[in-house]
Formats: structure tokens, sequence, C-alpha cells
């Protein structure tokens, strides 16, 4: 292949799914000029899953991404079809936002959004190797034999690298939607010396809405009041759409059980390690077999188009095998296929291979985000995307890179599980992944990380002005609550009763009848006639701070004590070899991942507390 130059850039992002959005958009937007490539313009911003964002952890992850300025959250209020605030009936910590959206109005969304950025230029083309010059990063090649020089580049390639499509007992190189995959560039990588390994994910089919009896089906319909996932998104939302739910039965499972055989995950033919929690519909059957029945929820892809997706029945069982399964679900009897299911095999990385900045540990100026990393779901990559974006532009331009920790947010709690711990199935973020649950809360992404954003160059003045006046409001009010006192009156001690709370006999603080459980801050506003007129969001956070004032304080002083851990540095060529008393195992898991600080070493898989003592005392000691 002859090869000639091409235009040069300072970042090039490979890659236009949920990551390589975040991550152009960022280098463009602190300066860098910026490539954006992928396999087909089509396909940016696309959904192959569920068309949805959002859902418990994943809510938190978006807010996130939209506190430090990125694009997600944005273009998920400007495109959805129903919204739905998950695990209400539960506190406030698992409170997660989850919205249906419009498959092709959200890409072209995106696609727009990328068109417009300046400083970032968007290409249909396929990488094929990646050029370093002394050890880092300086360009990248097409297919076609353009040579691109950069300095820095970003690997977003979800599941096209080396892509396998497996439906049956057929299998194919693709990658997902029939678009072709990415052939060439995973032996560039492991030239360089990246371990890469192989995950598998797959897809459920979509139907044909006429073949579907939702007279049959349990309506699902979206909340009355809409939370936005954007804090700058203040025009009212409306739901568009109801989804629906339905069951497997015996008959369904009669059915995959006999055919298992036919299934590549079961003969053997699927090499890759699938993802733990979003099991294929033959998984759950046999990995679940005392379940009489499994739950799937019937959404709709978009306005403008008669597709349905069926969530909850990936499966890469045969065609016929599939309609066969779906026709004994109650509702879905006459049902059509439109998309048949399937399987996909894909390479990644080990992420421990990677720096906290997601800067590839063996070649300077490489970065990786999303599925390419390990994880699985379009929110782990989109954030990772933002900061592996941030990252690269800061490399180029000679600043620190940005890390944040995992008391700062899921983002960082998701990127240190990462690159400390490593993961041997898709990673999917989850609430019980974080120590610091209650203090990071969807509903103050905005207070924890918008400074953040600001600083970092992605957040503006007036957005971040904007949110300290919203913090001053609750602090204020919280203040006042404090000292304001309420007497007994018979209405609120009916009221009191009826919720199973004891009634006043004698003046309390507001505050005090906040904390309990049964009294919400709006049911005082008969008994509390100076009350000022507050919007919902700053009132939300008046109740959460009240109640929940003991526990925050005690996660709080956790947060110091891992900060004080986060502290003590370690230098980047510590020898534990030469530790004394730190056991083999502690010793081959801190020289593999390198960890920047004790608390890091402290989350690493194999390394104990008695290990963190030991080399406590070697730092303190000056032991190399």
């Amino acid at each position: 292949m002859a090869l000639y130059p091409m235009e040069e850039y300072d970042v090039a992002v490979i890659g236009a799914g949920h990551a390589g959005i975040e991550a152009a958009m960022a280098a463009a937007r602190l300066g860098c000029k910026t490539v954006l490539f992928t396999l087909t313009l089509d396909g940016i911003a696309n959904m192959p899953c569920n068309p949805s964002i959002g859902g418990t952890a994943k809510g938190h992850l978006v807010r996130e991404i939209d506190a430090l300025g990125g694009q997600m959250g944005v273009a998920a209020d400007a495109t959805f079809l129903q919204s739905r605030m998950l695990n209400r009936g539960k506190g406030p910590a698992v409170h997660s936002l989850r919205v249906q959206s419009d498959r092709a109005q959200y890409h072209l969304y995106m696609k727009k959004l990328l068109e417009h950025q300046a400083g970032l230029d968007l290409k249909q083309a396929e990488i094929v190797d990646i050029l370093r010059t002394d050890g880092r990063v300086s360009a990248v090649v097409t297919r076609l034999g353009g040579v691109y020089p950069v300095k820095a580049a970003i690997l977003c390639c979800g599941t096209y690298l080396e892509g396998k499509i497996h439906v049956g007992e057929v299998s194919y190189s693709g990658g997902p939607d029939a678009v072709r995959p990415a052939i060439g560039l995973s032996e560039s990588l492991r030239q360089m010396g990246l371990p890469l390994r192989r995950f598998k994910t797959g897809t459920p089919a979509r139907v044909h809405r006429d073949s579907i009896d939702f007279d049959k089906l349990e309506r699902q319909q979206g909340d009355t009041i809409i939370c936005p996932f954007s804090f700058s998104t203040t025009k009212p939302l409306v739901n568009r759409v109801d989804c629906y739910i339905a069951y497997t039965n015996e008959e369904t499972h009669r059915v995959i059980r006999e055919n298992l055989h036919r299934s590549p995950l079961y003969s053997g033919r699927i090499e890759g390690v699938g993802p733990r929690y979003c099991p294929s519909i033959e998984d759950k059957v046999v990995r679940f077999a005392d379940k009489k029945r499994h739950q799937l929820f019937i959404e709709p892809m978009g306005l403008d188009t008669e597709e349905y997706y069926l969530q909850g029945m990936s499966s890469s069982l045969p065609e016929d095998v599939q309609i066969r399964f779906l026709r004994t679900i109650k509702g879905l009897e006459r049902v059509r296929l439109m998309r048949t299911a399937y399987a996909i095999e894909y390479d990644c990385i080990d992420p421990l291979a990677l720096t906290p900045a997601l800067e590839c540990k063996a070649v300077a100026g490489l970065f990786g985000a999303g599925q390419f990393n390990g994880t699985s779901g379009y929110e782990e990559a989109a954030a990772q995307g933002l900061m592996a974006g941030i990252n690269a532009a800061r490399k180029v331009q000679g600043k620190k890179p940005v890390v944040l920790s995992r008391s700062d947010g899921y983002i960082g709690t998701l990127i240190d599980d990462l690159v400390t711990k490593g993961c041997r199935d898709p990673y999917r973020m989850m609430t019980s992944r974080s120590e610091y649950r209650l203090l990071l809360r969807q509903d103050n992404a905005d207070e924890r990380l918008m400074p953040i954003g600001h600083e970092i160059g992605l957040v503006s003045d007036e957005t971040l002005h904007r949110m300290e006046e919203k913090y001053r409001l609750v602090a204020a009010e919280e203040k006042r609550l404090q000292k304001l006192t309420i007497s007994p009156d018979p209405a609120l001690n009916r009221l009191l009763e009826e919720r199973g709370s004891a009634p006043l006999t004698q003046a309390v603080r507001a505050a005090e009848l906040i904390r309990r459980p049964q009294i919400g801050y709006r049911d005082l506003l008969p008994y509390d006639e100076n009350r000022p007129d507050l919007p919902a969001e700053v009132a939300e956070q008046v109740e959460i701070r009240i109640r929940y004032a003991g526990y925050i304080a005690r996660q709080l002083r956790q947060v110091e004590q891992m900060k004080r851990l986060e502290g003590k540095k370690i230098p980047p060529n510590f020898d534990y070899h030469a530790v004394t008393g730190l056991r083999l195992e502690a010793i081959e898991k801190l020289s593999a991942v390198r960890p920047e600080h004790i608390g890091q070493a402290a989350g690493i898989s194999g390394v104990s507390p008695a290990d963190i003592s030991v080399l406590l005392v070697a730092l303190q000691e000056g032991n190399q």
C-alpha cells in the first residue's frame, strides 16, 4: 500500500460512537485541532443495542458528564421519547434517570453537533495503523494509505475491532448493525505491546410494531413531572410514547433448552467473555433454571419507524429458533422479526495497561475509552471518552492530566476500577461499586463537578455562576429551617399520625420534623408562613441535606481519610521487590499496576491492608 501525507492534527479520535463523540468534542473545545475518524458517517452515535440513555447508576454517569461539560445529557433531553426516574421508592442515592431515545434523531443531533464544532474535522475513514516516534504516537494511517501526523490519539473502537457476528451455526466478520468491522488495527496495537483480549456482547431482535398485540402487555408510562438529564435544560419536557412489559414462560424456556446445541455460546464457537450483568436469554434459562419466567421490555426505536426493541432478550440462537421462542410469549404470538438478534465478538485492551488518565503505559500519547477499555454501555463509554479527550488535549498542551478520585464521582470510580482492579468481563457501572453512594447522587452532580469542569475549560462562567446561586439558596434555606420552630397544631398532628409518626407535644425545629422519614419539606408548607418561593431542585437539595445530614457527615469523614492516602504519592519507579515484608502476590500486583498513590494501591485486588501498612512504612523510610 502506497502511503501519502495528509493534514496534521493535534488529536485524532478513532471511532465516533458515544466515547469518540465526547472525546472529540472535549479536545476540540479545549483548543486542540482535532480529527474524528469513523467507519461510516451514518453510524455516528449509533445505538446498536437499546436506544436508551441512563438507568441504574448509568443515570449518575450522564449527569456527571453533563456537569463536566459533556454532551450526552443535552442530546438525551433533545431526543427522548419517554422519561422515568428509577428507584423512586428507595433513597436518593440510588435514584437514576432513564430515557428511551429516538435512535435516528439522536444520531442526527450528534452528527450535526460534531459538524458545527470549531476546530473539529469529521472524516469517514478506517484507521489501520498507528505510527510511533521515540515511543510516542506520531501519526495514524488510513486503509487508503493516508498518513495523518498527530500528537495524541484516542482509541474509541467500540465492538468493531476484528468484530465477528454469531447467529446460530453462522459466523462471519462484521460490526454491529451490518457495518463492516475494523480489520488490521488490532495487529498494529499488538505490535506496540498492548495486551488485547476477546470480549463478547449481544443484542436482541427488533420486531414490527404491527405484529405486537399491545392489549396483552403491561403498559409502562413515563413520569408526569420530568427531570431533565442536563442541568442546562430549562424548557418543559413531555413524554411522547409508552413502553411495555412482557414475560417469557415455561414453553419459551423449553424451546430454548431444546436448541442450546445450536447456540454458538454453548457449542464453543464463541471465544470471547460475555457480560455478567446482561446475559443472553439462553444464558438466563440455563443459569436461572428455577425461574418460571423472565421479564422483557418492549420499547420503540423512534417516532418515524415501526421497529420495536425487545430489551432483555439478547440471543445468538438461530433465526428460526428466535422466531419460535418469541412467538410463545403473550402478546408476541404473531411477531415478525425485522432484525435478527446476534452476538458479536471483538478485541479490547486489558485496562490494567492504562494509567488513571486513560493513557496507555506502553505508548505515550495513546489513549483508550469505551468498550475498547473493557466496559459495556453507552454511558460508561461517554464518561471515559470525555476524560480521555480532556487528558489527550492536556497532554498536547503540556498540562497535568485530570484524574477524578472515587469520592469525586462515579466517573472516578469507573476509571479507578478499570485501571486498578481490571475486569474479567465487560464492566458495567452499578451504584454498589461506590463506597460513597450518598455523596455521589445524580441530583448533586453539578455541585460536585461543575467547578472542575469550569477549571478545565468546558463549563462556562455563566453556567458555574448559576450553579453557585442554586446552592447559595440551598444553604440559606437549610440554615433557616434549622432555626425555625413549629408549634403543635391539630391538622399537623393528624397528618403525623396518619403517616405513622408521633404527634407534637411541644414546639420543635422544622429541620427535626424533616428528618422524620414520614414527613417531607413540602408537607410543612401550611405551617411555614415565611417560606421563600424556591425552585423544585433547590427544595430537593434542602430536604436531602437535612434528612441525611448524619450519614453525609460520616461519608465525608471517610473521604477525608481516603484523601490522606491519596496524598501519599508513590514514586513511578518504586522497587516493590526491595520492600521487606510485602507478600509475593502484592509485589506482583503493585509492580504490574504501578499505582500513583497509596489510595490506589489499597484498591488493587490481591493487596491486603497488611501490605499497605508495610508499604507505608517503606515510603516513610524512603526504602527503595
